[in-house]
């Protein structure tokens, strides 16, 4: 499903594949973030079973994030940090308003 914003000229349409790499790459540029739980491939988009998905709510985007933290770090600030940076970068990067990220600690790595 892709995200479809009005403009003078026409349409924009955001997919949902763009909102996945946005995330992504926020999440794994917060500090104590080892990585994600599991690997982001097409595959995974399809079934819905990837370390991020995407949920369309008309023109509002609900996303769910695995990740895994680093030993010794907080996991619970790790994961409001992960919060911050994945809703600031997927709306000003896309435009696409973000209703909640809910982040999921899946592992540590040591």
């Amino acid at each position: 499903m892709e995200s479809t914003k009005k403009a003078a000229n026409g349409s924009l349409k955001i997919s949902e594949d763009v909102i996945i790499t946005v995330a992504r790459l926020a999440a794994l540029d917060v500090e104590g973030v080892a990585g994600l739980f599991g690997e982001v491939n097409k595959l995974s988009k399809l079934r819905n079973n990837g370390p991020i998905n995407v949920t369309m709510m008309g023109d509002v985007a609900a996303l769910n994030v695995k990740i895994k933290v680093k030993n010794g770090v907080k996991a619970a600030a790790v994961a409001q940090e992960v919060q911050s940076a994945v809703k600031e970068s997927v709306q000003s990067m896309t435009g696409v308003a973000v209703a909640r990220v809910n982040v999921s600690v899946s592992g540590v790595v040591f």
